[in-house]
């Protein structure tokens, strides 16, 4: 049950949660480092576990005080402002791969064989193939994202916030599929091979991280839409949900410009 606040800020409880998040984001990659030198991997796993469940407990705490009256109109800005600075954190991100896929782009290794330059090899993926088909499918579930949200706050309609949700998580897990298989196919059964190659270094970091982030956004959505069926969001306050929104539609104006930049720009030829 809410409770009256004469104040409009949250003071925070002392909390457990950050330390034991701390520990075992160290665990977990001290494990990771132990797992590639052939050590263990036990160490990592365990880690891991005790990072998701952190994140769990912390969040489903965060949802309570959300319920008995903690998240006054003060707090939710902050709740949105701190989101907000984590949107910018992952351009950065982002933007340090974009930075050295245009260097090599523009600016490529040189090889030398004698005296003659030796261009580096670059396999060309048909960008209006699988990789439209796939931008297609995310900017599809970017609508479906906005028009549940515009459900929510303009009409107050819960039923289409549930559908646009079903429908953005679906397109969401098609994307997943689909880069997948796009992998598997220039792995499997494309005539090259890892080492020394800037642009396919680039290429499969940065569409790579993106595909985590798809995944790691439609979990966000999956939460979202299993808290719009128990009756969590109102137009007023849905922090939560916004958050979600945001981010979406971050992995889709990403995906856009990896779309033009790599896939249609990055494999013309230059010269």
């Amino acid at each position: 049950m809410a409770h009256a606040k004469n104040h409009d800020y949250h003071i925070l409880t002392p909390s457990i949660w950050p330390l034991i998040g701390a520990l075992s984001g160290f665990v977990m990659l001290f494990g990771a480092v132990l797992w590639m030198h052939g050590i263990t991997a036990w160490m990592f796993w365990g880690g891991l576990v005790g990072v998701l469940y952190t994140m769990f407990a912390w969040w489903s705490e965060v949802v309570v005080e959300s319920h008995v009256g903690d998240h006054t109109p003060v707090v939710r800005i902050g709740l949105r402002y701190g989101f907000i600075l984590f949107i910018m954190s992952e351009v950065m991100f982002f933007f340090a791969w974009f930075w050295s896929f245009f260097k090599h782009r523009i600016y490529p290794m040189q090889d030398y064989i004698g005296s003659e330059y030796t261009a580096p090899a670059i396999h060309a993926v048909d960008p209006f193939h699988l990789p439209l088909i796939n931008t297609l499918v995310l900017l599809l579930s970017g609508c479906a994202v906005t028009w549940a949200h515009h459900a929510l706050v303009h009409e107050g309609d819960r039923k289409a916030l549930v559908q646009g949700l079903a429908i953005g998580i679906v397109l969401g897990i098609a994307f997943t599929a689909l880069q997948a298989f796009e992998y598997a196919e220039l792995l499997l059964h494309e005539d090259w091979t890892f080492g020394g190659d800037q642009f396919y270094s680039n290429f499969f970091m940065a569409t790579g991280f993106h595909g985590f982030h798809v995944v790691i956004g439609t979990i966000f959505l999956t939460v979202c839409l299993i808290r719009a069926l128990r009756g969590d969001f109102t137009p007023e306050k849905h922090v939560g949900f916004e958050a979600a929104a945001w981010y979406w539609h971050f992995v889709d104006v990403v995906w856009l410009f990896l779309f033009v930049a790599v896939y249609i720009w990055g494999q013309a030829p230059l010269y």
